[in-house]
Protein backbone atom coordinates (compact mmCIF):
# COMPACT_ATOMS: atom_id res chain seq x y z
CA UNK A 1 0.00 0.00 0.00
CA UNK A 2 2.70 2.63 0.56
CA UNK A 3 4.37 3.34 -2.49
CA UNK A 4 7.84 1.88 -3.41
CA UNK A 5 9.28 5.20 -3.44
CA UNK A 6 8.19 6.50 -0.15
CA UNK A 7 9.71 3.34 1.21
CA UNK A 8 13.33 3.71 -0.78
CA UNK A 9 13.13 7.82 0.61
CA UNK A 10 12.69 6.49 4.02
CA UNK A 11 15.27 3.53 4.03
CA UNK A 12 17.70 6.10 2.50
CA UNK A 13 17.44 8.69 5.53
CA UNK A 14 17.64 5.80 8.23
CA UNK A 15 20.62 4.43 6.92
CA UNK A 16 21.86 7.56 6.56
CA UNK A 17 20.93 8.12 10.80
CA UNK A 18 22.81 4.63 10.97
CA UNK A 19 26.32 5.54 9.18
CA UNK A 20 27.41 6.92 12.60
CA UNK A 21 26.45 3.85 14.81
CA UNK A 22 28.03 1.53 11.97
CA UNK A 23 31.32 2.94 12.90
CA UNK A 24 31.12 1.78 16.75
CA UNK A 25 30.93 -1.64 15.89
CA UNK A 26 27.81 -2.69 16.51
CA UNK A 27 26.15 -5.55 14.17
CA UNK A 28 22.77 -5.73 12.62
CA UNK A 29 22.12 -8.97 14.16
CA UNK A 30 22.52 -7.39 17.32
CA UNK A 31 19.50 -4.82 16.73
CA UNK A 32 17.38 -7.43 15.63
CA UNK A 33 18.03 -8.88 19.05
CA UNK A 34 17.53 -6.08 20.47
CA UNK A 35 13.95 -5.21 18.57
CA UNK A 36 12.66 -8.22 19.94
CA UNK A 37 13.07 -7.54 23.41
CA UNK A 38 11.79 -4.04 22.50
CA UNK A 39 8.80 -5.92 21.47
CA UNK A 40 8.43 -8.01 24.00
CA UNK A 41 8.43 -4.81 26.33
CA UNK A 42 5.42 -3.58 23.74
CA UNK A 43 3.52 -6.32 24.46
CA UNK A 44 4.24 -5.80 28.51
CA UNK A 45 2.95 -2.24 28.63
CA UNK A 46 -0.08 -3.07 26.38
CA UNK A 47 -1.22 -6.44 28.77
CA UNK A 48 -1.26 -3.62 31.71
CA UNK A 49 -3.77 -1.64 29.80
CA UNK A 50 -1.54 1.12 28.71
CA UNK A 51 -2.42 1.41 25.49
CA UNK A 52 -1.61 4.57 24.31
CA UNK A 53 1.54 4.27 25.52
CA UNK A 54 1.70 1.04 23.60
CA UNK A 55 0.68 2.08 20.97
CA UNK A 56 4.18 4.76 21.17
CA UNK A 57 5.90 1.84 21.58
CA UNK A 58 4.06 0.10 18.54
CA UNK A 59 5.13 3.34 16.26
CA UNK A 60 8.93 3.27 17.83
CA UNK A 61 9.77 -0.67 16.79
CA UNK A 62 8.09 -0.51 13.76
CA UNK A 63 10.86 1.94 13.01
CA UNK A 64 13.11 0.17 15.40
CA UNK A 65 13.03 -2.43 12.60
CA UNK A 66 14.40 -0.53 9.66
CA UNK A 67 17.82 -0.26 11.56
CA UNK A 68 19.36 -3.32 11.38
CA UNK A 69 18.73 -3.20 7.51
CA UNK A 70 19.91 0.65 7.32
CA UNK A 71 22.72 -0.55 9.66
CA UNK A 72 23.84 -3.51 7.40
CA UNK A 73 23.83 -1.32 4.41
CA UNK A 74 25.91 1.15 5.89
CA UNK A 75 28.36 -1.06 6.95
CA UNK A 76 28.02 -2.85 3.56
CA UNK A 77 27.96 -6.35 5.58
CA UNK A 78 24.66 -7.52 3.82
CA UNK A 79 24.00 -11.32 4.70
CA UNK A 80 21.76 -14.04 3.38
CA UNK A 81 21.25 -15.07 7.30
CA UNK A 82 20.63 -11.78 8.06
CA UNK A 83 18.17 -11.31 6.12
CA UNK A 84 16.55 -14.64 6.92
CA UNK A 85 17.13 -13.96 10.69
CA UNK A 86 15.66 -10.48 10.80
CA UNK A 87 12.31 -11.99 8.90
CA UNK A 88 11.78 -14.74 11.11
CA UNK A 89 12.47 -12.69 14.66
CA UNK A 90 9.54 -10.06 12.64
CA UNK A 91 7.13 -12.82 12.91
CA UNK A 92 7.72 -13.53 16.33
CA UNK A 93 7.98 -9.87 17.30
CA UNK A 94 4.45 -8.79 15.68
CA UNK A 95 2.83 -12.43 17.52
CA UNK A 96 4.46 -11.04 20.83
CA UNK A 97 3.22 -7.83 20.56
CA UNK A 98 -0.76 -9.35 19.78
CA UNK A 99 -0.47 -11.84 22.40
CA UNK A 100 -0.07 -8.34 24.66
CA UNK A 101 -3.19 -7.40 23.36
CA UNK A 102 -4.50 -10.75 24.05
CA UNK A 103 -3.37 -10.78 27.56
CA UNK A 104 -4.81 -7.21 28.28
CA UNK A 105 -8.41 -8.51 26.74
CA UNK A 106 -8.30 -11.31 28.90
CA UNK A 107 -7.95 -9.45 31.74
CA UNK A 108 -10.49 -6.89 30.87
CA UNK A 109 -14.22 -8.77 30.26
CA UNK A 110 -16.30 -5.77 30.99
CA UNK A 111 -14.69 -3.81 27.19
CA UNK A 112 -17.04 -2.08 25.28
CA UNK A 113 -16.16 0.50 22.89
CA UNK A 114 -19.29 3.08 22.02
CA UNK A 115 -18.45 2.70 18.78
CA UNK A 116 -18.68 -1.00 18.63
CA UNK A 117 -22.21 -2.18 17.13
CA UNK A 118 -22.02 -5.91 18.31
CA UNK A 119 -22.10 -7.37 22.50
CA UNK A 120 -19.64 -9.41 24.29
CA UNK A 121 -16.40 -7.11 22.85
CA UNK A 122 -14.17 -9.08 24.79
CA UNK A 123 -14.83 -12.42 22.65
CA UNK A 124 -14.69 -10.75 19.36
CA UNK A 125 -11.24 -9.42 20.42
CA UNK A 126 -9.92 -12.76 21.60
CA UNK A 127 -11.53 -14.26 17.98
CA UNK A 128 -9.57 -11.18 15.69
CA UNK A 129 -6.77 -11.16 17.69
CA UNK A 130 -6.52 -14.75 16.33
CA UNK A 131 -7.64 -13.96 13.01
CA UNK A 132 -5.27 -11.69 12.80
CA UNK A 133 -2.00 -13.41 14.01
CA UNK A 134 -2.98 -16.03 11.01
CA UNK A 135 -3.53 -13.16 8.77
CA UNK A 136 0.07 -11.50 9.15
CA UNK A 137 1.78 -15.32 9.44
CA UNK A 138 0.24 -16.08 6.09
CA UNK A 139 1.25 -13.05 4.23
CA UNK A 140 4.62 -13.37 5.09
CA UNK A 141 4.60 -16.93 4.58
CA UNK A 142 3.19 -16.61 0.99
CA UNK A 143 5.61 -14.08 0.18
CA UNK A 144 8.35 -16.50 1.66
CA UNK A 145 6.80 -19.44 -0.45
CA UNK A 146 6.77 -17.47 -3.64
CA UNK A 147 10.34 -16.49 -3.57
CA UNK A 148 11.18 -19.95 -2.75
CA UNK A 149 9.59 -21.04 -6.03
CA UNK A 150 12.06 -18.10 -7.78
CA UNK A 151 8.85 -16.11 -8.35
CA UNK A 152 9.10 -12.57 -7.12
CA UNK A 153 5.55 -11.75 -4.56
CA UNK A 154 5.21 -7.97 -3.40
CA UNK A 155 1.28 -7.64 -4.34
CA UNK A 156 -1.23 -6.74 -1.52
CA UNK A 157 -2.89 -4.13 0.28
CA UNK A 158 -0.77 -4.62 4.20
CA UNK A 159 2.62 -5.46 4.38
CA UNK A 160 4.37 -5.34 7.23
CA UNK A 161 4.43 -1.53 7.53
CA UNK A 162 1.02 -0.59 7.09
CA UNK A 163 -0.16 -3.42 9.86
CA UNK A 164 2.30 -1.65 12.08
CA UNK A 165 0.66 1.68 11.57
CA UNK A 166 -3.52 0.14 11.79
CA UNK A 167 -2.55 -1.15 15.09
CA UNK A 168 -1.03 1.58 16.15
CA UNK A 169 -3.60 3.73 15.65
CA UNK A 170 -5.93 1.87 16.79
CA UNK A 171 -4.28 2.03 20.08
CA UNK A 172 -3.51 5.21 20.12
CA UNK A 173 -7.06 6.89 19.41
CA UNK A 174 -8.84 4.20 21.47
CA UNK A 175 -10.62 1.80 18.83
CA UNK A 176 -8.33 -1.13 19.22
CA UNK A 177 -11.05 -3.32 18.43
CA UNK A 178 -11.56 -1.69 14.87
CA UNK A 179 -7.97 -1.75 13.94
CA UNK A 180 -7.88 -5.09 14.75
CA UNK A 181 -10.63 -6.20 12.55
CA UNK A 182 -8.89 -4.09 9.69
CA UNK A 183 -5.78 -6.67 9.95
CA UNK A 184 -7.93 -9.81 10.68
CA UNK A 185 -9.57 -9.19 7.15
CA UNK A 186 -7.30 -7.54 5.37
CA UNK A 187 -4.27 -9.53 5.78
CA UNK A 188 -6.03 -12.54 4.64
CA UNK A 189 -7.20 -10.43 1.85
CA UNK A 190 -3.58 -9.83 1.23
CA UNK A 191 -2.75 -13.60 1.77
CA UNK A 192 -5.36 -14.91 -0.66
CA UNK A 193 -4.23 -11.49 -3.41
CA UNK A 194 -0.70 -13.09 -3.01
CA UNK A 195 -1.99 -16.62 -3.94
CA UNK A 196 -3.97 -15.42 -7.03
CA UNK A 197 -0.90 -13.29 -8.10
CA UNK A 198 0.90 -16.51 -8.12
CA UNK A 199 -1.31 -18.51 -9.82
CA UNK A 200 -1.63 -16.19 -12.47
CA UNK A 201 2.03 -15.80 -13.20
CA UNK A 202 2.71 -19.52 -13.47
CA UNK A 203 -0.43 -20.04 -15.36
CA UNK A 204 0.80 -17.57 -18.11
CA UNK A 205 4.26 -19.14 -17.70
CA UNK A 206 3.04 -22.30 -18.05
CA UNK A 207 1.22 -21.35 -21.21
CA UNK A 208 3.83 -19.25 -22.60
CA UNK A 209 5.91 -22.85 -22.35
CA UNK A 210 3.02 -24.71 -24.18
CA UNK A 211 2.67 -22.22 -26.56
CA UNK A 212 6.39 -22.64 -27.70
CA UNK A 213 6.21 -26.28 -27.05
CA UNK A 214 3.88 -26.67 -30.32
CA UNK A 215 6.88 -25.16 -32.75
CA UNK A 216 9.55 -27.07 -30.70
CA UNK A 217 11.27 -24.53 -28.90
CA UNK A 218 10.71 -25.69 -25.68
CA UNK A 219 9.54 -29.07 -24.49
CA UNK A 220 6.62 -29.47 -21.70
CA UNK A 221 8.60 -30.90 -19.29
CA UNK A 222 10.67 -28.25 -19.17
CA UNK A 223 7.62 -25.79 -17.82
CA UNK A 224 8.67 -26.03 -14.30
CA UNK A 225 12.41 -24.27 -15.44
CA UNK A 226 10.22 -21.82 -17.83
CA UNK A 227 8.16 -20.42 -14.64
CA UNK A 228 11.20 -19.88 -12.90
CA UNK A 229 12.97 -17.90 -15.60
CA UNK A 230 10.02 -15.90 -17.03
CA UNK A 231 9.37 -14.36 -13.49
CA UNK A 232 12.85 -12.69 -12.83
CA UNK A 233 12.41 -10.06 -15.43
CA UNK A 234 12.25 -6.91 -13.55
CA UNK A 235 12.82 -8.06 -10.31
CA UNK A 236 14.74 -5.38 -8.22
CA UNK A 237 18.46 -6.27 -7.41
CA UNK A 238 18.91 -7.96 -4.43
CA UNK A 239 21.25 -6.10 -1.84
CA UNK A 240 25.31 -7.61 -1.95
CA UNK A 241 25.58 -10.95 0.55
CA UNK A 242 28.50 -11.65 1.98
CA UNK A 243 29.21 -14.98 4.40
CA UNK A 244 28.01 -14.15 7.84
CA UNK A 245 30.97 -13.76 10.22
CA UNK A 246 29.95 -15.64 13.55
CA UNK A 247 26.10 -16.51 13.56
CA UNK A 248 24.36 -14.80 14.75
CA UNK A 249 25.44 -11.73 15.14
CA UNK A 250 27.59 -10.84 11.72
CA UNK A 251 25.12 -9.05 10.00
CA UNK A 252 21.88 -9.02 8.11
CA UNK A 253 19.02 -6.97 5.90
CA UNK A 254 15.45 -7.38 6.13
CA UNK A 255 12.76 -8.17 3.33
CA UNK A 256 9.57 -9.05 3.65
Amino acid sequence: MISRRIQQRVRQFVTWIMRPLARLGITPNTLTLIGLLLSGVTAAVIAQGNLLVGGLLVLFAGIFDMFDGALARARNAASVFGAFFDSTLDRYSESIILFGLLCYTLRTPQMQDRLWPFPSEQSWMIVLIFIAVVGSLMVSYAKARAEGLGLECRTGLLARPERVVILAIGLLTGMTIWALLLLAVFSNVTSIERIVYVWRVTKQSAQRAQDFSTDGHIRPEEVSNSVAIGTTEGREPSAHTVPTSVPPFGGGVHQE
